[in-house]
């Protein structure tokens, strides 16, 4: 009895053993499959999109600082932030009453300039027919000396006749001639005036919203100043940094996609410039790559006619 009960206890702990062996065994089979089996879908959706890289970027439009070229009181102010202005539209005026005064004393200047032109154009007349009469004399009394009718006295007379009135017509063509180049001067100075009268008028030079300005209506602005700043956003612009393996598989006008968190639409947009240099990642920047490494920067472009991005929106780049 004694054996028989061990041996059927040896038997009943074989059983059990089997059993939780082949229980631990095959569950534990099933889960290193269901393990694998998603280490492969992975792998898979990894080789799937191995050529796909993205990008972060910051979209930038045309900035431009309008400037006031001519310097002076503010006495309009004709836009204000956040304004949509056209190319062309008028911004501000600024006050004109000096350079008016100093318009009307170089047309002043030019009137009393037509005078004394007049009087050397006298002068000059005058000095060639003296001139012509001298020349005359000259040859007539050259003449009578040669026949021993004259005197060296008279003849050295009319030499010096003869230089005095040479010497005043050359002064009267010079006078005419200075006055000439004068008038030239005071004519560009003119211009000059009138130019900063025209640009006293400041217009936009592109369209654009009106981001910031600087002044106000009433306040002094230097010659040159920033009066406010446009922003265009109807083409934009962002710039990634690639890394040198990529280098080869982007190229001038290729097609990438730009999306933007919270908008489903996505955009079109080009590369427009590739630098021909390489540089150290910026630190401000993220790639694809943690460590620090030679990158070149690409700059992509789209349209934005609808204004739906704005100046300083990340976006996300698919290459």
């Amino acid at each position: 009895m004694i054996l028989i009960t061990l041996g059927r206890k040896k038997q009943l702990q074989t059983g059990r053993a089997r059993f939780i062996q082949n229980g631990f065994y095959g569950g534990y089979m099933q889960q290193q499959k269901i393990i694998l089996s998603g280490l492969l879908i992975i792998l898979l959706s990894g080789c799937a999109g191995g050529n796909r890289h993205e990008y972060t970027g910051i979209l930038e439009g045309k900035v431009v600082k309008v400037p006031a070229l001519t310097g002076g009181k503010i006495i309009s102010l004709l836009a204000e932030d956040g304004q949509n202005v056209t190319k062309g539209q008028a911004l501000a005026v600024v006050d004109t009453t000096d350079l008016m005064l100093q318009r009307l004393q170089v047309s002043a200047q030019l009137e009393e300039l037509e005078i004394q032109n007049e009087i050397a154009r006298t002068q000059l007349s005058k000095s060639e027919k003296d001139l012509k009469y001298i020349k005359e004399k000259y040859e007539r009394i050259s003449r009578l000396y040669r026949e021993n009718s004259a005197s060296r006295q008279n003849l050295d007379d009319i030499e010096n006749q003869l230089q005095q009135v040479t010497s005043l017509e050359t002064t009267a063509r010079q006078q005419i001639r200075s006055l000439f180049v004068r008038k030239k001067q005071l004519n560009i100075q003119h211009q000059q005036i009138d130019k900063k009268i025209a640009d006293a008028k400041v217009s936009a030079p592109l369209a654009g919203i009106v981001s910031s300005t600087y002044f106000e209506e009433g306040e002094a602005i230097p010659p040159g100043g920033a009066l406010l700043e446009i922003t265009s956003i109807h083409t934009m612009e962002t710039k990634i940094y690639i890394d040198e393996k990529l280098l080869s598989q982007v190229r001038h006008g290729q097609n990438v996609k730009i999306s933007v968190d919270g908008i489903d639409s996505t955009w079109s947009g080009k590369i427009s410039w590739i630098s021909p240099k390489a540089e150290f990642t910026p630190k401000t920047i993220l790639t694809p790559e943690t460590r620090t490494s030679l990158v070149y920067a690409v700059k992509i472009a789209l349209d934005n006619m609808d204004q739906i991005l704005k100046h300083g929106m990340p976006v996300v780049i698919n290459l």
